[in-house]
This record gives C-alpha cells, structure tokens and sequence, in this order.
C-alpha cells in the first residue's frame, strides 16, 4: 500500500476494516470510484492468509470475484496483483471473449482468487473446470448492475454450488430492491455499510449542461474536447452505430480517438483500452460498457453526447472522471427537444449542473494561445544544439518569421474547432422581446411589412457593405425563408444576423450576405454537405432577379381566339387545367341523328365529317366486332338460366332459390 501512495483509506475502505465488520457478511452501498476494489480486497483478505504472510502452492480457489463486464473483471485482476504480489497469490481471470481452453488450463495448474464474468463462470462450473468447495469467501461488485443485465440466474446458480460456511460480500453503488432481496436469501446477518456521496454526485466532478443543435453535437463535441485539452477523455452515446460514426468523424478531425462497445472482440477492446492507460490515445467514444467501475488515469472530461436513460447511469459515466482525490468535468450536450428531460436526470441524480452555450472558436483560439505560451518547450532546458540551431535560424530569418513559424507548427498538431449556434439565445429574453424577434422572424411585424413594399425579400440591414448569392431552388420547390435560413446558416457556418434580404423567384432564390461574413461563407460552401444539390453561388453584379416568363405573340392570339380568353396563367384557388387543348378544326355536329345511329357510321374527312378519334385498324375492328354481333344467336331472356349457344356462362342469381 505504501508503494501506491496509500497513506489513509477512502470512507469506504476504513468502514470494511472496522471492527463491527470483521468476519461478517457485508452489504455495501458506496458511489464509483470511492476505493471499492481496494476495500474488499483488504476485507477478504484476513479470510485467505489467516495469520500467515504467504499462502501456500495454489489448488483450489480460496476466492471468487464476479465482475459484471470483462473489462471491470480484468481491472479487478489487475487491482489484486499488485494488491497481493508479496502474498505469492496466484490470480486466474474467466470472462467472456477470452480463449476458454487457455482459461481451463490456468484453473488446472490451480489458483488462489478467480474472477469472471456471471457467463463465463457458470460455464467453467458446469464442464467440472471450477471446483468451489474450499471456497472461503466470495465478491459480487456491481451486484446492481449484474441484475440490471440479466445475470440473476447465473448468480443464483453461482451462489448455490458455493458452501455454506462462505463469507458473501455483496457492493453496489445502489440498493435496489431486488439487490436486497438477493442479500436477504444468500447472505447471513450480513453488515449494512452505506458511504454517501457529497453534494447528490461525486464531489471532485463539475457538472455542465450545454444547449446544442441536434445537427451540431459533433460539432459541440469537438468544441467541448479543444476546450478542455484533458489528457484522456470519454465520450458516451447511446449505440454502436453512434460510436461507430462519432468516432469516425473524430479521426478525420485530427483527434487519437479509439471505440468501445460490444461488437468489439474482446481482444480489441483490452488494446483500446490499453492505448487510453499508455497516453497512445487521448479520446474514448463508448457505449455504457465503459461507465461501470473502469478506472483510466487522467480522465479529466465526460462527455454526453447523447443523455442517459436513468440517473444512475449518469452517475457512473460521470464517475470515470473525478477519481481518487483528483478534479473533473461532466458535460451534457442538450437539443431543446431533450431539455425537460435533462433537466428531469439532473433532479433525480440530485445534481446541480450549470447551463450555458457550447464554447465558440475565438474561446478556444485564445486558449491555445495561452497553452502555447505555458507550454514545455518554452520551459525546458535549452541544450547547446538548440542554441546553435536558434542562432543558425536567427542569421536567416526575422524573430518575427520564426515565431510565426512556431505558432503554425503549434496549431498543426491541433484540431480545428467549430462554429456553433447557440439555440437558446432567446429563452433569457423578455417575452415581449422574444415576440417582436419572432415576428420579424416570421415577417409579421409593421416595419418588415413597410419595408417590403420597398424592397421585396428585406430582411434588415447589414453594416459593412454585402454580398448576393444565389441558391438553385425557388418558388415551384416550395422554397421557403424559414428553411432556407437555417440551411444557409449551416452550409455557410455563419450566424442569422450576417443574413439580409431573400428574396424567391419561380425558380432560383437570391439572398445577402454581410461583407464581413461573405468570404468565409464562401469557403465553407466547399465543405462536403448532405444538400450538395442545392447550389450555392456568388452574384458578383448583385441581385439580378428574374423576368416573368411570356408566351408568343402568335401563340397568345391564336389561345385568346380559340378558347375564348386569355392563356391559363395560374391561380391560387384551383389547379391548372392539363388536359389538351381543343383542336383548330373542330366542328360541331350538325346533322341531327341520334347519338347511336352516329355511333356506328364511318366518318371520313371526305365526307366533310368529323376526323376519326381513332386509328383506322381500331374502327375497321369496332365495326366487325357490330356485324358479328349482329349474327350472334340472342338469349332467351325468359329463361334467365339458358345457356347461350356461345360466350360465358351466365351467372347464377344467388337470390333465387
């Protein structure tokens, strides 16, 4: 203990060692990260060694930990090596995704303390692999979190198969009912031990709640991890297809970025979370496979990119930072549609977060530049190489040359940070004040209205001069302000107040640009977009607008003529008629027969009759077709059931009996 700098032992350590608790079965309540490891390590350890230093050449397990993850069961091994290296303790780990084979050879050369996973165990336990019958002492850590997962069964089943005479020690960071339950059946007058947080959380962890965009979490995320610069960090979502994409927009951001979630081998995830310990990665995007019990050095920020489902589950994320005396931050990323239920988990947890906006590039610019000046380059000892190399640069360049040289190889290695809206600007207004905006917005005040007569498409004015883009949809696109606003705001990475008149045409939509905003506008309009084809481009000659399309003279005359009217331009109430138009030549009939006499006769142009509607096959067919029926025997229609001398079978009245 002295080795690892234990001088005096957390709340929880100290109560397991009590006298009250010597030898007795423990039920433990305790948050994560407060020591739990190291305390039933120290509590079991009276019942492995007894009043000896050594114990003796390893046979049967003397001990059982169940761990439910592989990676807190490996890190419990880990724990107790170093724990019980003086003690010549051999220590044997069973989890899933692991080699059984490999494991089933260990358990046989025998083994001191065994720790699994629930799965793993029974397994080992039903092939003959796993003898417990000396079993002195078992560990169930993160009992809360077995249930939650299912595992009951193979706890009951784990439990029964142990002897009597065992000591159960039972931790979890909650006592859930049916964790009491569990305690009441296995456990004998077991010593209730509850070591409670400070402040409703982790007392070294600072909250933060930041209101985001949907579309601009990534954005936020990268923001949030320029801003902090921690040595490690761990960003938890919801599924693996979000780690997936997450952490594939990080790597191409510039961020040493690794995953962790469930569709990992367990191979690749002790090398992801290896490259965290080794400082070879800084970010961690996880599932909440890694918010129980995983210990990584120098977690100094938690980030959410997408909330929990439970308090509880917030807390154990949040609990990978804030360790062992040292500070930490936990940052929740809000859209306004998720807002009632963040602040619902903060009033559950019994957290007090502070609200504010994601942190904004000139915040971030300014910081690095405050890094760069602490930074240990400049602190280090110069040797005499650097100093015949700076006199070298010195005889070559200006000071001012290589300082700025310094500060672009300075921010190279740096991620770009982004331009984020903030969504909840509005909220700390008045509300009269927030109406006046929305009617603006809306384009429902009176001096937008005024302004309008004016000018079509007036937004406000703009300082500084402006620039005029087009855009590729208008009007018969159903194009819209109030979703070409925002979109023009995301492609562009600009704000509203840069943006000034829009103006719709039928067919394309113009709108202005702050001069002070239009080059970068301009350049981010290069970044790849998922409306690529929507087109944005520059007016260099300003607003050009679009001329109402008019028909021909002639055509105009010759519709006016023959329909009585002027051609159909459009209305509002009913749709444009598509039927064709009628022909030039049209006659009316004119002599008088009725209708089915007409029906049958052939007419031709040269009889000065109408033109046939149909080809000439079509009506040589239709007037075969009459001459046939015309010889056709007709049905006795006293008889409704006679059957015809040809054709179909009439059909049975289903009414006549």
């Amino acid at each position: 203990m002295a080795e690892r700098s234990y001088t005096e032992p957390t709340p929880v350590q100290a109560a397991v060692l009590a006298e009250a608790a010597a030898g007795r079965d423990l039920l433990v309540s305790a948050q994560t990260g407060s020591g739990k490891t190291v305390a039933y390590g120290l509590s079991i350890a009276t019942n492995l060694l007894g009043d000896a230093d050594r114990l003796e050449k390893g046979a049967k397990p003397l001990a059982l930990i169940v761990a439910p993850t592989r990676e807190l069961a490996l890190q419990v091994q880990q724990e107790f090596a170093w724990l019980y290296q003086y003690t010549g303790a051999r220590i044997v780990s069973c989890v899933g995704g692991m080699d059984p084979r490999r494991e089933q050879r260990e358990l046989s050369y025998g083994a001191h303390i065994v720790v699994g996973t629930p799965g793993r165990l029974c397994d080992h336990l039903r092939r003959g692999n796993l003898d417990v019958s000396e079993l002195k002492a078992i560990v169930l850590d993160e009992a809360d979190e077995m249930l939650d997962l299912g595992f009951r069964e193979d706890l009951e089943s784990i439990l029964k198969t142990t002897p009597d005479s065992r000591r159960t020690l039972l931790f979890s960071a909650t006592l859930p009912r049916g964790i009491v339950a569990l305690a009441k059946q296995y456990q004998k007058d077991a010593f209730r031990i509850e070591v409670a947080g400070n402040e409703g959380g982790h007392a070294d962890i600072e909250y933060r709640a930041i209101r985001v965009v949907a579309h601009e979490i990534e954005h936020a995320v990268v923001n949030v991890l320029r801003y902090f610069e921690s040595p490690g960090a761990i960003v938890f979502c919801n599924t693996r297809e979000a780690v997936r994409h997450l952490q594939a927009s990080l790597l191409e951001r510039g961020f040493s970025v690794v995953a962790l979630s469930g569709e990992l081998t367990q191979n690749e995830r002790t090398h992801a979370l290896q490259a965290l310990r080794d400082g070879r990665a800084r970010v961690c995007v996880a599932t909440d496979v890694a918010a129980r019990g995983i210990d990584l050095p120098h977690v100094g920020a938690v980030i959410h990119a997408e909330l929990p489902n439970d308090p509880e589950t917030l807390q154990h994320r949040s609990g990978r930072t804030g360790r062992a005396g040292r500070k930490g931050v936990s940052v929740l990323l809000v859209p306004p549609a998720r807002r009632r239920r963040a602040e619902l988990l903060l009033a559950q947890a019994g957290i007090d977060a502070a609200w504010g906006a994601a942190p904004q590039a000139e915040e971030i610019r300014k910081l690095d530049q405050q890094r760069m000046l602490q930074d240990e380059i400049f602190t280090a000892e110069s040797t005499e190489d650097d100093l015949t190399l700076a006199r070298a640069l010195l005889a070559e360049r200006s000071p001012e040359d290589i300082a700025a040289a310094l500060a672009r190889l300075y921010r190279s290695r740096l991620p770009s940070p982004e331009d984020i809206l903030d969504p909840g600007q509005d909220r700390y207004r008045s509300r009269d004040d927030r109406r006046e905006r929305r009617d603006v917005r809306n384009g429902n005040s009176p001096a937008v209205t005024e302004a309008r007569k004016k000018k079509p498409g007036f937004r406000h004015s703009l300082a500084g001069g402006s620039v005029w883009f087009r855009l590729s949809v208008g009007r018969q696109k159903n194009a819209e302000a109030r979703w070409l606003l925002p979109m023009i705001c995301r492609r562009g990475s600009i704000d509203k107040h840069d943006i000034g008149a829009i103006r719709i045409y039928p067919t394309h939509t113009e709108f202005e640009i702050s001069g002070q905003a239009a080059e970068q506008f301009s350049v981010n309009l290069n970044r790849p977009d998922k409306e690529e084809n929507i087109r944005i481009e520059a007016l260099p000659a300003g607003p050009q607008g679009e001329a109402p399309a008019e028909a021909p003279a002639d055509q105009a005359a010759s519709d006016g003529k023959t329909s009585g009217g002027k051609p159909y331009e459009g209305k509002k109430d009913r749709k444009p008629d598509h039927r064709p138009p009628h022909r030039p030549d049209h006659k009316p009939r004119q002599d008088g027969k009725p209708h089915h006499e007409r029906r049958h006769k052939h007419h031709g142009e040269a009889s000065g009759g109408n033109p046939p509607h149909k080809p000439a096959s079509d009506q040589k067919r239709r007037h075969e077709h009459h001459a046939a029926d015309a010889r056709r025997p007709r049905r006795d229609h006293a008889n409704p059931f006679a059957k015809p001398a040809f054709g179909k079978k009439p059909k049975k009245n289903k009414f006549r009996r």
